[in-house]
């Protein structure tokens, strides 16, 4: 029999989709959403201004930083778009190494969602590699 394929379009509100693909979601303060599935790191959702911003900590590197990680967490921002390295300093005594992303929440697909998380796990193993030279 020749494949037939059924698309389907539904509505489901964030957390309740992302525990039914196997998610654990806990609500923080102020709209953020920790979210956690198998083992990965946790990732941080904040809804602000009709966006959805993700963001994973990968840990305090200012004892190994210099010039050169700096440079080499640069140029392997362009191996894992779209996901990105930067500096969370909300706590200016402890500046913070992060992959982020972001997506508009209207209209939010959830094929395109799921790719969220794939690519910030596959930034994770590649961020991994990068530190494991420096730590």
């Amino acid at each position: 029999m020749e494949q037939v394929i059924v698309t389907s379009s539904l509505k489901e509100d964030l957390v309740s989709f992302l525990e039914f693909n196997e998610f654990s979601v806990t609500a923080l303060d102020d709209g953020v959403y920790r979210v956690e599935r198998d083992g990965e790191l946790p990732v941080f959702i904040n809804l602000q201004d009709g966006h959805l911003y993700f963001e994973i900590d990968l840990g305090n590197v200012s004892t190994v930083a210099d010039k050169k990680l700096y440079h080499d967490l640069l140029d392997l921002n362009t191996e894992i778009l779209p996901v990105a390295f930067g500096l969370n300093r909300s706590n200016p005594d402890d500046p913070r190494l992060v992959l982020v992303e972001s997506r508009e929440a209207e209209n939010l697909d959830s094929n395109e969602l799921l790719r969220v998380f794939t690519s910030l796990e596959l930034a994770v193993d590649r961020a991994e590699t990068l530190l494991a030279d420096y730590l």
